[in-house]
């Protein structure tokens, strides 16, 4: 499995920016909708997140792209 840049933006103008596979990225993606505490697995060790405060979660599943539409 690939890992997956994420970058996480909470209520209060913090970011969080980490490395997780899909399947942790499908499972933090999937939480959201319900709120509260949930465990991220990242690259490193695990992540403990209140996805309630949660703003946006910005992914990098697409890869990069250069150019104007491209």
């Amino acid at each position: 499995m690939a890992l997956q840049r994420v970058t996480i933006g909470f209520q209060g103008s913090q970011v969080l920016t980490l490395k997780m596979e899909d399947a942790d990225l499908d499972a933090l993606l999937a939480a959201l909708s319900a709120g509260g505490w949930h465990d991220l697995n990242v690259d490193d060790g695990t992540v403990r997140a209140n996805l309630a405060q949660v703003l946006y979660v910005k992914t990098d599943r697409d890869g990069s792209r250069v150019g104007f539409g491209a």
